[in-house]
């Protein structure tokens, strides 16, 4: 009788560390990690951060402070994109490189993620003399780097909010046990960004100039013609061409005509043409950031696109002579 109840202990004894076993097992992929997300643009960091919150480990393959048009990615970056469940990038135009570079990696488990998807792209700036040219009510000008197409779609926030779509659908796809976590924080950051389309229309509409003059490259056709304005930069879509000494000559011409008091450098480039118009026409020189990438102090305190946004508007209120 004394072995009977010996085997009946121990029986039971199995059964309790089997039960508690058991609860320990099965864990669902998304509970054990985070899923790892690879961005090519700041913007497309952000939003995913934003979007993915505490689910999603983002990272930006740009180091910071990188000007990214003429980035090409390094040994490291693909050993990080490798281990990635899904890596976002811009469009075709903006980083011709990306589907390429994504499928020679032989990553069977990653998801490339085209942010473009569903965007209506503008070409960049159209051909003196062409149609449109001095229109000032729908943000085209006359340009002698027409033809291409405008990579820049997160200028106009109605692209963003398509752009956080589509990721926000990729990290669904990829993790469908959070799908509503994953969609509520797109809706409230879609939210935030029609707040600040808002405020660009109304602190836009009030402005006594209509054209704002760049001194970099062509990045904010999309910004321009959302909110109809004409917009003149000094060099082509890419960020390494550099104005003729006739291009710039017309541009200190053309700030002098419009009576602007400002012309616009851009981040992480150097300000030496946005100085040299503004020094020739007696003009002042402000920020316009782009927010391809940032530099490293913004980086580490945490800027946010949305924050960016907001400072290239009060910057282009003050250029444009808003009431």
């Amino acid at each position: 009788m004394k072995h009977v109840r010996t085997a009946v202990f121990m029986a039971m004894c199995l059964a309790l560390v089997c039960a508690c076993q058991k609860k320990e097992v099965p864990l669902s992929p998304s509970a054990q990690k985070k899923l790892t997300v690879v961005t090519t643009l700041f913007p497309l960091y952000d939003f995913a951060r934003t979007i993915g919150g505490d689910k999603a480990e983002v990272r930006l393959i740009l180091p910071p402070g990188v000007e990214p048009h003429s980035f090409e990615p390094r040994p490291e970056d693909a050993a990080r994109v490798t281990k990635a469940d899904l890596f976002v990038f811009t469009n075709e135009y903006m980083e011709p490189w990306a589907m390429k570079f994504v499928k020679g990696l032989n990553a069977g488990n990653i998801t490339l993620v085209d942010s473009s998807k569903g965007v209506v792209f503008l070409k960049a700036g159209i051909e003196e003399g062409g149609e449109g040219e001095h229109d000032g009510h729908n943000g085209k000008g006359h340009h002698h780097h027409a033809g291409a197409m405008d990579p820049h779609i997160w200028l106009d926030f109605g692209n963003a909010r398509i752009m956080v779509d589509n990721i926000a659908a990729a990290l669904c796809a990829k993790d469908p046990a959070n799908t509503g976590y994953y969609l509520a924080n797109a809706a409230a950051y879609k939210a935030k960004l029609a707040k600040l389309d808002d405020d660009y229309r109304a602190g836009l509409s009030t402005c006594a100039k209509r054209v704002f003059l760049h001194g970099g490259h062509y990045a904010f056709g999309y910004l321009a013609h959302r909110y109809g304005l004409r917009y003149e930069s000094a060099s082509a879509v890419n960020a390494d061409a550099e104005p003729t000494p006739a291009q710039l000559i017309a541009l200190v011409k053309q700030v002098k005509a419009s009576g602007l008091k400002y012309v616009y450098s851009e981040e992480l480039l150097s300000p030496r043409v946005a100085e040299m118009i503004a020094r020739e026409s007696g003009a002042s020189v402000l920020l316009l950031h782009a927010a391809h990438n940032v530099g490293k102090d913004d980086f580490e305190k945490g800027v946010t696109f949305i924050s960016l946004m907001k400072r290239n508007l009060a910057n282009l209120r003050t250029g444009l002579e808003c009431n």
